[in-house]
């Protein structure tokens, strides 16, 4: 099973993704990081393992958090908006959001407030789904059609978002240099390059990817 077909196909399996795609976007040295969305906390256990980092944790689901607690070196169950007063402040290299932000009423203020929580020279490391995914695209446009579903791009619990363009807008305007900003899960289909070309190049190759990638640090 391909990393975007399991990242998408259960609610299982979509909580319990260890995410290898996302380890190389861990900065060299980084040595604290926490988990935004930690799940069972494979994903922070990877890091553990192979960078020796100490990783925290937190989540929503308190079953989750239960699991994680006993692969992190700590584990929060809670919003993290709502409990971000507890974490210390100038601590962390990296916080991770895999598949965090597009879940949140208002990600902008979040980001904002954090900045306070990094390490001098910390980044936010964030996958984030594309809407200009070319299946996703593709029903809008010809199919006329914006229909909810229980998984993947167009997930009902999704409450933002986002294109290439509007992640690098949304760092930037809340004084962020973006470092990276990379398509992740490319689709193996011919289409994008078809549309592109049929469309002389207003289509975009951006649909070809699922998710975007984005390292992002506050601006000096």
């Amino acid at each position: 099973m391909s990393h975007a077909k399991g990242m998408y196909a259960t609610t299982g399996k979509y909580y319990t993704m260890s995410r290898p795609e996302m380890v190389p976007f861990l900065p060299a040295g980084a040595k604290r990081v926490l988990d935004v969305g930690c799940a069972d906390g494979n994903f922070g256990a990877g890091l553990k393992k192979l960078h020796g980092c100490e990783v925290w944790g937190i989540d929503i689901n308190p079953e989750s958090v239960k699991t994680a607690a006993g692969q992190l070196d700590r584990a929060a169950c809670g919003s993290f908006a709502d409990m971000l007063g507890e974490y210390p402040d100038h601590y962390f290299d990296a916080i991770f959001f895999n598949d965090v932000l597009e879940h949140l009423i208002d990600p902008y203020t979040l980001l904002e407030r954090l900045k306070t929580k990094l390490a001098p020279g910390g980044v936010v490391v964030a996958s984030i789904p594309n809407i200009r995914h070319f299946k996703t695209f593709r029903k809008l446009v010809f199919g006329r059609d914006w229909e909810y579903e229980d998984s993947g791009i167009l997930d009902r619990t999704h409450l933002r978002f986002f294109t290439r363009n509007s992640i690098h807008n949304m760092f930037r305007r809340l004084g962020y240099d973006v470092l990276q900003c990379e398509g992740i899960h490319m689709t193996k289909s011919l289409k994008p390059w078809i549309y592109h070309v049929l469309s002389f190049g207003i289509w975009g190759l951006d649909t070809r990817f699922l998710q975007f990638a984005v390292v992002a640090r506050p601006k000096a």
